[in-house]
């Protein structure tokens, strides 16, 4: 598949050839990118953030990111100087900045720490924007999208949304990073999280998906909304594939006839076998590989595409 090759390296004389960032109104290489380790962004995870994917020099559904960024801000009382219009700017111009045509783009909101005689409380602590664009990164390697990616669902359980609320992305990963050792002790690629009632919420930064007796299924508590979740779903209504999303159990889960993950950086990406259990014929689905070729077949095309902006590097 062409579209699944690497991005092109820029220029190796551009000194942001490996990237570019924005901190709290300044832009930099990315290796010259930092923030104090004393402010609680980094201490306590006091952090927001999304991810927008650009590939062939184009941002895919940036508005719905953008929209995506300032609510989860607001659900974590952030406020920034940055307007959205300021926070699209910063994009445009970091992307611009690395002359990348397929890059990851990241922002976030942090919070700094109360000045000095303020209460130590974080009403009182300042908040930033930082950004960068960085060389496309697969969170799921096109090679093991070819032949199914190996899941296992986790003994370890899901934050629960009434302690953190999942549809703020958020940095608080400790479950997800135990479950991915797990993953690893049991020689699988990624793990799933259930609930406390025994559901699947999500996995390690994605969304994922089962086709049970022909239908797309995928939860609906406890997880992020998705932006190429909700591509899927479009997707699911333009190939006239029945959907839902609704509790899936883990016995529904390991009993599914195809599962398939989503996100940012890396679209739809089938798996082939869970919990040991091989999916078919231990490849990709034919349902799964379907919405995967689709998928990427419709970025090509400019599906959702917001051009990038190269002449904001001037």
């Amino acid at each position: 598949m062409s579209e699944l090759l690497p991005a092109k390296a820029p220029a190796a004389d551009n000194p942001f050839a490996a990237g570019a960032a924005y901190i709290d109104g300044r832009y930099m290489p990315i290796g010259e990118a930092a923030i104090p380790i004393t402010d609680w962004g980094y201490r306590r995870s006091d952090v927001t953030y999304d991810v927008v994917g650009v590939w062939d020099g184009r941002f895919f559904r940036l508005d719905e990111h953008l929209a995506r960024f300032r609510a989860s801000m607001d659900k974590f009382r952030f406020s920034p100087g940055e307007s959205d219009a300021d926070i699209r700017a910063v994009l445009h111009r970091c992307v611009a900045l690395s002359g990348l045509r397929n890059a990851y783009v990241a922002m976030d909101c942090l919070r700094g720490r109360p000045g000095l005689g303020m209460p130590y409380h974080p009403i009182y602590a300042r908040n930033y924007i930082a950004a960068f664009a960085i060389p496309w990164v697969w969170v799921m390697a096109p090679a093991v999208q070819e032949r199914g990616a190996h899941l296992v669902i986790a003994e370890t359980l899901r934050i629960p949304p009434d302690s953190v609320d999942p549809t703020a992305k958020n940095f608080h990963w400790a479950d997800l990073t135990r479950g991915q050792f797990e993953a690893y002790d049991r020689d699988a690629d990624f793990c799933l999280l259930l609930d406390r009632d025994g559901n699947v919420t999500e996995g390690p930064g994605f969304n994922v998906f089962f086709v049970i007796d022909g239908r797309v299924v995928t939860p609906d508590a406890g997880v992020l909304e998705g932006i190429t979740r909700r591509s899927v779903f479009d997707l699911c209504d333009e190939m006239d594939l029945p959907w839902e999303a609704r509790r899936v159990s883990a016995a529904e889960a390991r009993d599914a006839d195809e599962i398939f993950l989503s996100t940012t950086a890396g679209g739809i990406m089938p798996a082939a076998r869970i919990d040991g259990r091989t999916l078919g014929n231990d490849r990709p689905g034919a349902i799964s590989t379907g919405l995967r070729e689709r998928f990427w077949s419709r970025r090509a095309e400019g599906w959702h595409g917001t051009p990038v902006d190269y002449s904001a590097a001037d």
